[in-house]
């Protein structure tokens, strides 16, 4: 079982390490606690205005151990928003659309082998026009520094937020408690997030 309460500090270890360590403390969570997790991930968010408040929000098909947002997608819909699922762009390198999700769209897996829409047959939807985006975490500390699978896919997407960090979406880490570190750098090309929730909090990194 991972140990929630023993953050590790990234000190000089090199990424691909920390990475690994991250991933494989979410994978050994057994099927009940991330259920539990995910339950609680919810409770959390419903609590928080910033995510009420949004319309369109995306979020995406747990992977890898990935805390799972499949329940926050369930009550989205019974609260009558919309939902968006991120999609590799067939042209643009690391870039991602977001196509919309309901209970009946069908998935089929990428060339990563998680599963997306078929953006050929579906409402797509500009990453500026999003509320919100719930983005998975490999990795994070309580400043808000994240550690990603390092594709640099959402970097990329939302590289518009460097120049205008207020705007559109509100970006939100989600990620097992277990995966906080006791430190992370920050490159350069990172897009800040606005809050990080896990199965015990939401934390707020920057005024909403």
């Amino acid at each position: 079982m991972a140990d929630a309460s023993n953050p590790i500090p990234e000190n000089n270890q090199n990424k691909a390490l920390l990475r690994q360590e991250l991933r494989q403390r979410r994978r050994a969570l057994s099927p009940p606690q991330q259920a539990q997790a995910s339950a609680l991930l919810l409770r959390h968010l419903l609590q928080f205005s910033a995510f009420m408040r949004g319309r369109h929000v995306a979020l995406y098909i747990a992977n890898d151990g990935e805390i799972d947002p499949g329940p926050i997608a369930q009550r989205l819909w019974q609260m009558g928003k919309r939902c968006y699922l991120p999609v590799l762009h067939p042209s643009k390198v690391r870039e991602l659309w977001f196509v919309e999700f309901t209970p009946n769209t069908t998935l089929i897996p990428n060339h990563f082998g998680i599963p997306e829409p078929d953006h050929r047959h579906a409402h797509k939807m500009p990453a500026h026009i999003l509320d919100v985006v719930l983005m998975p975490l490999v990795g994070f500390d309580r400043r808000g520094a994240r550690l990603g699978m390092g594709g640099g896919f959402y970097d990329t997407t939302f590289a518009f937020k460097q120049q205008k960090p207020a705007s559109k979406p509100v970006l939100i880490g989600l990620a097992h408690s277990c995966q906080e570190v006791e430190s992370l750098s920050a490159d350069n090309w990172d897009i800040p997030l606005a809050a990080i929730a896990t199965e015990k909090e939401v934390l707020q990194i920057q005024p909403l």
